[in-house]
């Protein structure tokens, strides 16, 4: 029995990643996605941040820049697949996407 492979990511996919990844803001914020119990006040949570994710408003008060500069920011993590966003009523939350991420390390880890 052989087991499916995982289609590779493509060339322009694996530069949308690095270039979400290339902008040191952008990179610290997905480090702070992958603990947002630690990195963003339990108190200001109002869902299931391991499931909903971290609001944007939260992520831009820990940034400390523009509203539409992190909206801009967390739209090229998005578009890169390395966040996926959710709506809860007016507000967008954002979570990391840890199977895109361990997909990109091993096609990184056997491509370079």
């Amino acid at each position: 029995m052989t087991t499916p492979t995982k289609p590779a990511l493509d060339a322009s996919e694996l530069v949308e990643v690095f270039k979400a990844l290339a902008n040191p803001v952008r990179l610290q914020v997905l480090h702070w996605l992958r603990d947002p119990d630690l990195n963003f006040p339990v108190e200001h949570a109002e869902v299931d941040r391991q499931v909903v994710g971290v609001c944007v408003s939260h992520i831009q008060a820990k940034t400390g820049l523009a509203q539409s500069t992190v909206s801009a920011y967390m739209a090229s993590l998005q578009r890169a697949g390395l966040v996926r966003s959710t709506r809860v009523g007016k507000w967008t939350h954002y979570r990391r996407d840890e199977q895109r991420i361990a997909d990109l390390v091993d096609v990184l880890g056997h491509s370079l």
